[in-house]
């Protein structure tokens, strides 16, 4: 499933927390989305799925600068994972960071792109 706009990141590896608001921000629900983030505490506080699902939500809520502060700490975190988006495609998360911090930049938060981890 391919959708303009974001990068919606979602935890599919067996064993792993996946309350990363996968569901809440394709459905729009974008508060939702911060609330269960900001619930798992199984999730490290720098785990790039966390970082810029957050900073999704909180853009599409009009909070610029704390997105702006997720996908920033996303890009320069010692954690990066290789994501596969919803097209197949793998990207590694600093540069889904980068995308994502180049369409805030761009005011482009009003649609999704969905990609798993």
């Amino acid at each position: 499933m391919l959708m303009t706009g974001t990068a919606i990141l979602m935890i599919l590896t067996a064993g792993t927390p996946s309350d990363v608001g996968y569901e809440p921000l394709l459905e729009g629900r974008d508060a939702a989305a911060v609330e269960e983030i900001q619930a798992n505490t199984e999730l490290a506080p720098d785990d790039p799925v966390k970082l810029i699902n957050l900073g999704i939500a909180y853009a599409r809520q009009g909070r610029t600068e704390e997105a702006r502060e997720m996908f920033e700490e996303a890009m320069r975190g010692s954690d990066r994972l290789v994501l596969e988006t919803a097209d197949g495609e793998w990207k590694d998360s600093r540069h889904l960071a980068r995308l994502a911090l180049e369409m805030l930049n761009r005011g482009e938060f009003r649609t999704g792109r969905m990609a798993a981890r």
